[in-house]
């Protein structure tokens, strides 16, 4: 069986990736499902469009129970209940046969894959700037026959 050079990229990616872009895909694929279903649903495709919100509520299930209400607080509270309003929603759409809600959750799900991206990037800024060369020392110790480097951040 040949394998299929994308999906093994994708799958690279998830096994390789930390929890900030793990929910950064998370998003895009509920995103790309919500998307998949309005798009079933425009072409009569009942079977698709089931499978497609499937999709997506199974998604945004595996984004409220990967929050850390410990940690998270107030803010994971708010977060659970939102993606229990998206599911709901979803599961009107599938229900109502109608677009609307199915728009609605694309809304909140770009809405909060949008910030994400953002908190993603500023994450990412702190990092580089912890490391810039004047947070950096370096010591080199000459024991005679060779010198050792150490590096500490």
């Amino acid at each position: 069986m040949r394998s299929n050079p994308y999906q093994q990229y994708v799958n690279d990616d998830i096994l390789t990736a930390d929890p900030m872009k793990l929910v950064e895909l998370l998003y895009r694929g509920a995103l790309e499902a919500v998307a998949d279903a309005r798009t079933k649903l425009a072409l009569g495709d009942v079977k698709g469009r089931s499978g497609a919100i499937t999709k997506a509520i199974q998604i945004l299930t595996e984004l409220a129970v990967s929050l850390d209400h410990e940690r998270g607080g107030e803010l994971s509270t708010r977060l659970a209940a939102l993606y229990d309003y998206a599911q709901r929603r979803l599961i009107a759409a599938n229900f109502e046969q109608v677009d609307g809600p199915l728009a609605e959750v694309e809304g909140i799900l770009q809405t909060l894959a949008d910030a994400w991206v953002s908190i993603e990037a500023s994450q990412a800024a702190k990092t580089t700037r912890a490391r810039t060369p004047e947070k950096f020392a370096t010591q080199f110790v000459d024991t005679g026959d060779y010198v050792s480097l150490s590096c500490a951040y």
